[in-house]
């Protein structure tokens, strides 16, 4: 009863509030899983009253979406990070892959909901695909950079599913022990995922008319 006079009383403002229980919400997803993740539970770690979370999410539901998004621009940001190290753009398509697989490999919960709120959506999530800047955009004018014909539409939005999906599908069997022996082989966990997508075909070269 104390902790929640006390966590009642503490003052903080609105978009701290947020922060604090989205944060909390991510912590108790990566050490207990989606199935510990109630309103009660996040306002208990981010040390607020139980009442605290209903002023910013109607229901877990709401929480699971605002975790995602910011899912999503953690995945961005590697993304952006990603392409800019690359040493050339033909190369860039590779280490935005690699980036991707290690942002789910070392964050498999947070990454797994951010699937799971997308999957029953008529959408996808804003911050997946919506705009210019999104990740998705990112990975379309990377490919459209690297030589992919602009002007052809229905090409280029193919690519870019078959590339985010190649990144999904080694993302999901990564941890596989039957490619261990390739991961020894080829000096490495990093070395093994861009071995892996340079042997996908995913130059924009293979997709014109």
């Amino acid at each position: 009863m104390r902790e929640s006079q006390t966590a009642e009383a503490r003052p903080y403002h609105h978009g701290d509030l947020r922060r604090a229980l989205i944060d909390a919400a991510r912590r108790l997803l990566e050490s207990e899983g989606p199935s510990a993740l109630s309103l009660r539970a996040v306002a208990r770690e981010a040390g607020v009253s139980p009442a605290a979370p209903y002023h910013h999410f109607k229901d877990k539901g709401e929480l699971l979406d605002a975790v995602a998004g910011e899912g999503w621009m953690m995945l961005d940001q590697a993304i952006v990070a990603a392409k800019a190290s690359a040493p050339s753009i033909h190369a860039a398509m590779t280490e935005i892959g690699v980036a991707y697989v290690c942002f789910a490999t070392n964050n498999p919960a947070l990454y797994r909901v951010m699937y799971d709120t997308a999957r029953d959506k008529e959408a996808f999530p804003e911050k997946m695909q919506d705009g210019e800047d999104s990740a998705y955009c990112k990975v379309r004018d990377t490919l459209i950079e690297a030589g992919a014909d602009p002007s052809a539409a229905v090409d280029i939005e193919l690519a870019t599913i078959a590339a985010w999906c190649s990144a999904h599908g080694l993302a999901e069997m990564s941890g596989f022990k039957q490619f261990e022996h390739l991961k020894d082989e080829l000096g490495g966990e990093i070395a093994f995922f861009r071995a892996v997508f340079n042997h996908m075909g995913l130059s924009p070269h293979h997709h014109g008319s």
